[in-house]
């Protein structure tokens, strides 16, 4: 590996991430590049397609100051993908579902292909007949969208998105399938579909019954007869009811959709790529990357020139990765070249309105945001149609159907989730508030690691009121927010996620949407703990007001684990003396204990559940470990293993020895951060923290805690995503 010629605008954890996923690595794990290196393999590759072009001599230079300085960065696939053999450069596609066999697993088939390469995939399951529907060719009956849903959810898990992204998935099905209820509480058992993320595609004319509090039919895709009808509010209740418990589903409004599709002579919207910002036709495909807003202030103001230079290149770039692209499939290749659609997006918005001096939830900030985007919004097209002057049209361009001017792609602008891009880049990510301000992160051997957001730190020492104590009290209380040593202007300019109102969340995306995206904005509601269903309800209702084409609430701790068993009764206590004639206690428990239960896998990547008993004071008593399958030979001994730790560490617990001393022997022991020890200790800490997360708030690559924004869980230590 050379040594780098420009300095590395990188911080500690940006180099872990891309060490950790997007460095290329020789066949023995070691690595083979640096920051430096990437970017000129991710440029010339990208370059290329413009050599013997007028202006194509110095395109790759360019290319690569504008990612090497972090001002704008692409998709992880392409960062992970350009200039090698593989080559796949797209984030996000959508594949069809035909109401036939031949049709369904010809889609399982393509999906793993697409995963595979490292994209994530969308699909619609809204043509697919209803359960206990007539099936003509066998004389049977069909099994409905949800069974063929779980065999894509199969599929997904069994494969690896080239060693470096796991699957994903967007399942979604119309209001008016005669499936829907089932489909609504289908994540209610959280182990199920667990490489899926649902959505309800809502019509124009179910929110009009819900309005009017009207019945609404219910359509056969197969015969399109009205099968039933059903309450429309009570069906709006349900999806309520189940976001409110778990943050699915989340819901797409179509018809908002297709009134911007820019190409409706070739279909209607069906579906969106997983995390719901590129609504995309069957086969489409689109190819991501986002403008760094935090490098775009000076002395107090957007710097609009500079900005402006930024977009032009950043569309010639995305433009050209998708004639460097190699496709999946023909079908997606044909179709993407059809059309040519881009998503250029956003990150670093909330660093943006800091350095303005604007709070995120204000009036104010909201219409800065918003006329950024449409500033973005406006160069990108100039960008575009010059690009058509040169290059020539996208070929499905109809001047009779289409909504905007002659230029070279279909769709220009959306706000994609930039968990780990934006990790990279040093920036809150997407168009979403920054989680924490300040925060403790647990390193090796139990230390902890004061963490402070570098503008708070700034502003901070500047203002004269930095403490290491304040920060301290700042991390602990999780808020900037009440602190009186803070001044109050601080206080709202950096309120985090779970500090703004679900209203104000809502209205900055509608905001965005209206001023300038074309297609749609992955954002993450978030709600607090004891928000209600009514707060979801007028969520999704202000929403839908406000012209956004999708939602996704999250509210805190909804996810974090399940509850198998309720109950509680009051603990024995038996003494017994050590050999040291220390006074111990050994709790007996009653017959009945809550009880939580978490799926994790172990270094091999086997599933296992380990289920974690509390006394009345949610204290953890018992601890058992489960192996799907614990009658295969293969898993044997290591069934009796895990049991027999588990058993070892339940006594320490009933014995009352310190959780700390128990945590230090289980590190000690830890050869992985997957194995056994480890995982029990990671749990046992959480517990110690008071947090109570367990395994689900718990990053399963680096032990790091799981954040909920943009759509999908991400942990901000390494970079890990469920969606990505």
């Amino acid at each position: 590996m050379t040594i780098p010629d420009l300095p590395s605008p990188l911080t500690e954890t940006a180099e872990t991430v891309l060490k950790r996923r997007y460095y290329l690595k020789d066949s023995e794990g070691r690595i083979l590049e640096h920051w430096e290196t990437l970017c000129r393999r991710v440029a010339q590759a990208v370059a290329k397609v413009d050599v013997g072009l007028p202006d194509g001599g110095d395109l790759g230079e360019r290319f690569f100051t504008m990612i090497h300085s972090l001002d704008f960065l692409p998709n992880s696939p392409c960062l992970m993908n350009a200039g090698t053999d593989l080559g796949q450069l797209s984030a996000c596609f959508v594949l069809p579902v035909e109401d036939s066999m031949d049709g369904i697993f010809t889609s399982i088939r393509n999906g793993a292909l697409v995963h595979k390469t490292g994209g994530g995939t969308g699909y619609s399951f809204s043509r697919l007949r209803p359960k206990n529907s007539a099936v003509q060719s066998t004389q049977g009956v069909a099994s409905g969208p949800l069974s063929f849903a779980a065999v894509f959810d199969a599929a997904t898990e069994t494969i690896k998105q080239g060693g470096k992204r796991r699957g994903a998935n967007m399942g979604v099905l119309r209001v008016d399938h005669p499936d829907i209820l089932a489909f609504i509480s289908a994540k209610e058992d959280q182990t199920r579909f667990t490489n899926f993320n649902f959505s309800v595609a809502i019509t124009d004319a179910f929110m009009q019954a819900v309005h009017d509090d009207e019945d609404y039919d219910l359509i056969n895709p197969a015969t399109e007869q009205v099968m039933d009808t059903l309450p429309a509010r009570q069906v709006f209740d349900s999806i309520v009811e189940r976001a409110w418990r778990n943050g699915e589903p989340g819901v797409l409004f179509i018809d908002a959709a297709n009134r911007d599709n820019s190409t409706p002579q070739l279909g209607e919207f069906e579906a969106t790529n997983p995390c719901g910002e590129q609504w995309l036709l069957p086969y489409e495909s689109c190819n991501l990357g986002s403008i760094n807003l935090a490098h775009y202030v000076l002395k107090g103001k957007v710097d609009s020139k500079r900005l402006a230079d930024t977009v032009r290149l950043a569309v010639r770039f995305l433009d050209n990765v998708i004639d460097c692209n190699r496709f999946p499939i023909p079908e997606i290749a044909a179709m993407t070249q059809k059309t040519r659609k881009i998503g250029l997006g956003i990150m670093g918005l909330h660093d943006m309105l800091i350095q303005l001096e604007l709070p995120y939830a204000g009036k104010e900030g909201r219409a800065a945001a918003a006329e950024v985007m449409a500033f973005i919004r406006k160069e990108a097209e100039q960008a575009s149609i010059e690009l058509a002057a040169l290059k020539g049209p996208f070929p499905a361009f109809d001047p009779q159907h289409n909504l905007y001017p002659a230029r070279r792609n279909a769709a220009l602008t959306s706000i994609q989730p930039t968990g780990t891009v934006s990790m990279i880049a040093d920036c809150a990510s997407g168009c979403e508030p920054y989680f924490s301000i300040v925060m403790m992160k647990n390193v090796m051997d139990g230390d902890r690691l004061l963490m402070v957001n570098k503008l708070f730190e700034q502003v901070a020492q500047q203002e004269g009121f930095y403490s290491a104590q304040l920060m301290e009290k700042v991390a602990e209380s999780g808020t900037v927010m009440g602190h009186a040593e803070i001044p109050e202007k601080w206080q709202e300019i950096f309120r985090t996620a779970q500090d703004i109102s679900p209203e104000a969340h809502i209205r900055m995306q509608g905001a965005l949407q209206k001023s300038g995206v074309d297609s749609s904005i992955s954002k993450t509601i978030n709600l607090p703990s004891t928000a209600t269903e009514e707060d979801v309800r007028t969520a999704y209702l202000l929403g839908y007001e406000l012209g956004c084409k999708g939602l996704t609430v999250y509210r805190d701790g909804s996810r974090d684990n399940q509850v198998l068993n309720l109950g509680a009764g009051a603990k024995e206590k038996t003494a017994i003396i050590s050999s040291s004639g220390v006074l111990m206690e050994k709790a007996t428990l009653p017959d009945v204990l809550s009880a939580k239960r978490y799926r994790l896998k172990d270094v091999n990547q086997s599933t296992i559940y380990l289920i974690v008993c509390f006394d009345e004071e949610e204290n953890p008593m018992e601890v058992f470990a489960k192996f799907p399958f614990d009658n295969r030979v293969d898993l044997k001994d290591k069934s009796t293993m895990w049991t027999t730790t588990c058993r070892l560490v339940s006594l320490a617990l009933r014995y009352q020895i310190p959780m700390g001393e128990i945590i230090k022997q289980l590190d000690r022991s830890s050869g992985h951060r997957l194995d056994l020890p480890a995982q029990l200790s990671r749990l046992l800490k959480s517990f110690m923290a008071g947090t109570h997360h367990g395994f689900a708030s718990s990053c399963p690559e680096c032990a790091g805690h799981l954040v909920f924004e943009e759509g999908c869980e991400t942990c901000r230590d390494c970079g890990y995503s469920k969606c990505a």
